[in-house]
């Protein structure tokens, strides 16, 4: 769901790493591998200032001659949850109310640098009539 393609380019020694789709995402590694496991980190650091600025999350583009990055899976969980509640137009204050929770509480719940509670954001995804489902590939 949140498999964003990734641009690597040399770069005195180094490889940038850039996402078409995400232009806030930026970082470097001295390989390949360290390139990719860095990318994970500006993702989830760039896709947190989508949710701190309550703005949609861009789409990842399908570029099969590209790798990939994507965030961890809870951060995914967090993405999607956040992702629905911005489809059905859900403000976190109207969360909050669904939920009993106080508006801290919810903030917490899109943190993306704070470890939630699976339960928490399984709560959070039946409040919006959904379900967490997870799989292991």
């Amino acid at each position: 769901m949140f498999n964003y393609p990734v641009i690597l380019t040399p770069d005195d020694g180094t490889l940038l790493v850039t996402f078409p789709d995400v232009p806030e995402a930026i970082t470097f590694g001295k390989n390949e591998e360290e390139a990719l496991l860095n990318a994970v980190d500006a993702l989830e650091t760039a896709l947190s200032f989508y949710v701190d600025a309550r703005k949609p999350l861009p789409e990842p583009s399908v570029c099969p001659d590209l790798r990939t990055a994507k965030p961890s899976a809870l951060e995914g969980i967090k993405l999607a949850v956040y992702r629905e509640m911005m489809i059905q137009g859900v403000r976190k204050a109207e969360l909050a109310r669904r939920l009993g929770w106080k508006g801290p509480q919810v903030d917490r719940l899109f943190d993306l640098r704070h470890a939630s509670r699976l339960d928490q954001l399984e709560a959070a995804a039946k409040a919006l009539g959904k379900h967490i489902d997870v799989t292991l590939t």
